[in-house]
């Protein structure tokens, strides 16, 4: 009897997933360069004029604070004035510019997916705490949604294509603290 060796079966729903890592992964990453730089989209734009000066003094580069305005202006609900007694803090600037850029490289890299993911989560709950209640539905909003890819990002992470995870898994510092997985 001859064995006939079978095809492996791909999961096109793996490469969804890849193309939704990758999106989100380049949207944390332009939300830091955004505020590092001032690239006009929700830094550096003149509201009346909609002319964009870039590293004007609300970037991060030239001294301006990355939490600032949103946490002075957009916080609303119960939780308000314990986000705007936040605004402009330096470690909290650090750690919500360090939080950006980390979990933009984890995601697009295909690397550290367990924390970058959870800490992602961390980061959208907190977002949609700072506005309660959500302006077009009480409960969900788009921080709500991301939450919710993160953690099918996470759960889908063992057949992760177009990244790194392969040869990630394999550095000693990763087998020896899996949470960097």
């Amino acid at each position: 009897m001859t064995q006939t060796k079978q095809k492996p079966i791909y999961d096109k729903s793996l490469y969804a997933w890849a193309a939704v890592r990758l999106a989100i992964g380049f949207t944390f990453l332009w939300a830091f360069f955004d505020k590092l730089l001032g690239l006009g989209f929700s830094t550096c734009r003149d509201a009346s004029t909609n002319v964009v000066n870039v590293m004007c003094e609300q970037s991060w580069y030239q001294g301006g604070s990355p939490t600032a305005g949103f946490l002075k202006f957009a916080t609303k609900g119960p939780l308000a004035d314990f986000y705007q007694g936040l605004a402009g803090n330096t470690f909290v600037d650090m750690l919500f510019m360090a939080g950006l850029l980390l979990i933009g490289v984890a995601l697009v890299a295909g690397i550290g997916m367990r924390l970058a993911t959870i800490s992602g989560v961390l980061l959208m709950i907190m977002m949609w705490s700072s506005m309660l209640l959500p302006e077009n539905n009480p409960i969900i909003d788009e921080h709500i949604i991301y939450s919710i890819i993160l953690l099918g990002l996470l759960v889908s992470n063992k057949q992760q294509v177009w990244g790194l995870r392969n040869w990630w898994i394999k550095q000693p510092l990763v087998k020896r603290l899996t949470i960097l997985e």
